[in-house]
Parts: C-alpha cells; sequence; structure tokens
C-alpha cells in the first residue's frame, strides 16, 4: 500500500490538477480501495476540528501583513537603503537582493512574495547595470526562499499545525539557520565576483553621510520583525497574536507613508482572501488525506517499515532528504508539505530526532524544491518579472545556491545545536 500511495500521489501531482484537488482524490481514493466503510463521510468532522485550530489564524494575517507592505511602497525604500551600505562590495546590487530578501522575508512570511517583490525592485537594475544574468537572478531566486525559513513563516506554521509543534520553537529554531543560509548566499556571490570581476560593474561607495540618511528606511521593517518575533520570543504573546500585531503594525506603516485608502485596502483583502482560501482548501484536504492515512493505519505501517530495515537512524534520516530532493524536483513545495508531514514526523521522532530541529532540515528541504527544475515555483516567479530571456539563465544561476542548502542541511546534522541552541536557551530562561 505505501508503495501504490506513493505512485498515485506523483501521477496525480504531474496531472496539473489543482493542489486540493490532488490531495482530497488521493484520500478518497484509498479510503474507497482499502477501507470497508465510507471514510469519505468523515470529510466534515475533520475539516471542522482542522480549521478550528487557533494556530491557523495566523495564516492569513500574515499574508495580510505581506499584502498591505507590498502595497506600502516600503520595498522600494528599503531596497535602496540597503544597497547603500552593501552595494560596494564586489557583487554589488546581488548583496543588495540577498540582503532585501533576507529583511522582507522577515516580515512577509511567504518565498514567492519576496522573489516577486524583490525581483520587481532589482530586475530593471540588471541589465541597465550590465550584471551577469544567471548570477543576478539565481540570488533573487534564492534569496526569496528565505521566506519561509527567517522567521515569520507560513510553512513553519502548517509545519507546527500538522505536526504538534510549537510554533515559537520553531521560529527561534529557524533564525540562526535563516541568517547563517544569507550570509553564505552572500559569500558565495562575492567570491564568484572576486575571481571573475566582469559577473558584476564596479560601483560608487556612499558616503557615511548618505548611509546615515537611508537608516530610517530601515527600521520599518525592523520595526514589524521585532513587532511579531520579539513579542514571540519575550513570551507576550503567541504565533497568532504576534500575526495580529503584525497586521496592525503594517497598517500603521501604510498609513504614515500616506498610501492608505479605500482602494488600497479592498486589494489587500482580496488578495488576502484568494491566497487564504487556496491554502486552506490545501490543508483541509491534507487533514483528509492524515485521517485516511490513519484509519487505513499506513503511517503505523511506514514506522514499521522503516524500523525493520534495521538501518542506523543516520541513514533512514540521509534517505529521507534524499526522497525529498527528488520529489522536490516534481512536487509542488505545498503539497510536498503537508502530504508528507503527517507520514515523516513520526518517523523521525521514532528514530529519536527532535522534531523542532527536523523542523528547519524539512523547511531548507522545502526550499531547494523552490529552486530545483522543473516545477521550482521562485524560477518561474523570477523569470515572469523578468519577462524576456532565456529561462536557463534563472535555472543554471539558481543551482550553485542549491548546494549551499545541502551544505546548510550538513552543518545541521553534524551541529544539531545551530537550530536547537536558541530554543534551549529560551525554555531555560522561562523555567
Amino acid at each position: 500500500m505505501l508503495a501504490f500511495t506513493f505512485l498515485l500521489l506523483l501521477a496525480l501531482a504531474g496531472s496539473s490538477l489543482f493542489v486540493a484537488a490532488t490531495l482530497g482524490i488521493l484520500g478518497f481514493s484509498l479510503g474507497e480501495m482499502f477501507s470497508s466503510f465510507p471514510l469519505i463521510r468523515g470529510l466534515g468532522e475533520v475539516a471542522w476540528s482542522s480549521s478550528a485550530d487557533f494556530v491557523l489564524v495566523a495564516i492569513p494575517m500574515f499574508i495580510l501583513m505581506g499584502e498591505l507592505l507590498l502595497r506600502s511602497g516600503v520595498t522600494d525604500a528599503m531596497y535602496d537603503a540597503l544597497d547603500r551600505w552593501v552595494g560596494h562590495i564586489p557583487g554589488g546590487l546581488m548583496h543588495t537582493n540577498v540582503a532585501a530578501s533576507a529583511v522582507f522575508a522577515a516580515t512577509s512570511g511567504s518565498s514567492i512574495a519576496t522573489s516577486a517583490t524583490i525581483g520587481t525592485v532589482s530586475i530593471p537594475n540588471m541589465d541597465k547595470h550590465g550584471y551577469h544574468p544567471g548570477l543576478f537572478l539565481g540570488s533573487i531566486a534564492a534569496g526569496g526562499t528565505l521566506g519561509i525559513l527567517i522567521p515569520p513563516s507560513i510553512n513553519m506554521v502548517l509545519y507546527g499545525a500538522m505536526s504538534e509543534t510549537a510554533v515559537s520553537d520553531l521560529y527561534l529554531a529557524a533564525l540562526i539557520p535563516g541568517v547563517l543560509l544569507a550570509v553564505m548566499f552572500s559569500a558565495y556571490v562575492y567570491l564568484r565576483c572576486v575571481i571573475n570581476p566582469s559577473l558584476a560593474p564596479a560601483t560608487g561607495r556612499a558616503t557615511w553621510p548618505q548611509r546615515a540618511a537611508a537608516l530610517k528606511h530601515l527600521i520599518p521593517p525592523l520595526f514589524l520583525f521585532l513587532l511579531v518575533v520579539g513579542s514571540i520570543y519575550a513570551g507576550l504573546a503567541t504565533a497568532t497574536e504576534a500575526s495580529a500585531l503584525g497586521v496592525m503594525g503594517a497598517l500603521l506603516l501604510v498609513i504614515l507613508r500616506g498610501r492608505l485608502s479605500v482602494s488600497m485596502l479592498l486589494g489587500a483583502f482580496e488578495g488576502t482572501v484568494r491566497t487564504t482560501a487556496m491554502v486552506m482548501a490545501i490543508v483541509l484536504a491534507a487533514y483528509f488525506l492524515n485521517f485516511v492515512l490513519s484509519t487505513l493505519g499506513l503511517t503505523d505501517a511506514a514506522v514499521q517499515w522503516v524500523g525493520q530495515l534495521g538501518w542506523s537512524p543516520t541513514a533512514v534520516l540521509l534517505a529521507i532528504i534524499v526522497l525529498y530532493i527528488f520529489l522536490g524536483c516534481f512536487v509542488e513545495t505545498l503539497t510536498l508539505m503537508v502530504a508528507t508531514t503527517p507520514v515523516v514526523v513520526p518517523i523521525i521522532k521514532q528514530l529519536g530526532y527532535d522534531p523542532v530541529w527536523f523542523g528547519v532540515v524539512f523547511v531548507i528541504l522545502i526550499e531547494t524544491a523552490l529552486i530545483t527544475p522543473p516545477i521550482g515555483m521562485n524560477l518561474f516567479v523570477v523569470q515572469s518579472v523578468r519577462k524576456n530571456g532565456a529561462f536557463r539563465d534563472v535555472v543554471l544561476g539558481s543551482l550553485p545556491f542549491v548546494g549551499l542548502m545541502f551544505l546548510l542541511i550538513v552543518l545541521l546534522i553534524v551541529y544539531p545545536p545551530t537550530a536547537t541552541w536558541l530554543p534551549s536557551l529560551f525554555a531555560a530562561s522561562r523555567t
């Protein structure tokens, strides 16, 4: 049954159906074929109980916060400010791409939104200043993946809800790896441009007064980060409560920048409803699939099968990582996350791994799926913003950054405190 389920998932994922339909059909098909009673009758109860989960309220809140930021003009000002600070380093605007992606990721929680926003601001400068297309576009696509790693992250909320793991602990665990990955991206760009200066033009160094004047444009995203993530880390708010604070903070920034209008709010609300409806449809279908898998005993069977292999925990973990790398090339990232979390997390717990630590590894694996062909969503987002030029520029430019993500995963395996130190530190401070 395990092999059949896996093959059916791949077949449905490759059929161009909507993600929610793919998961729903998979759950319905498994129930009809392998259950002696109609599991579809449990859909109403599953949908009600799962959608009533308080932590899921954070999803529309974070989406609305990102929609407000997109319309506030904060991103353009932030990009220019960061360019004054890091634009003179070999690699120029590519460092700005990574830094701006990291900062925007810390307020939007979405990789696709990060790639689209930073790409819209930065790509017009690529041809204008003579940057190498592959490396420049790769820095945007890879930088955009930071949106689901650096807190707040919508994917972390989903993983926390489906694995019954505290979102606050996941945010703490992801902070250091997220910042470290951004530094690794920038270091790679620096080394490439030092070795081959033709990849990026030489840019002038901003004066210290110009840098000081630009700092005011970095205050809004810093304010939102401290408001949302700081309130969680300080123990003053749950992830859901912090997301509501983030919406209020984003709305305040819109008002202060003079961008508040009825049409702007209606646009933000419409975008939020559309995205939330899509995400929640996927979540409800995933919970129904999880219900079917649990009822059929497939989750327990997977755990027992792994135990019977006689492999070491490290070998099983590496096999899971290889499987996700393979699936990430063909399965859309949200599908990959919600369809596999209920099966993989029990195996991880059985092996003795910390589910919080694995959550960080898992999200990095999901990040690689965002920039690996042929289904890498960020690749298509960056290409669509670019509007012309060869798609292979984006693909080839992103592949070295995938290697850096694998390097970070190796570091997390060899030295788990990279992710677990902050959660344990805050847990100790609260006792």
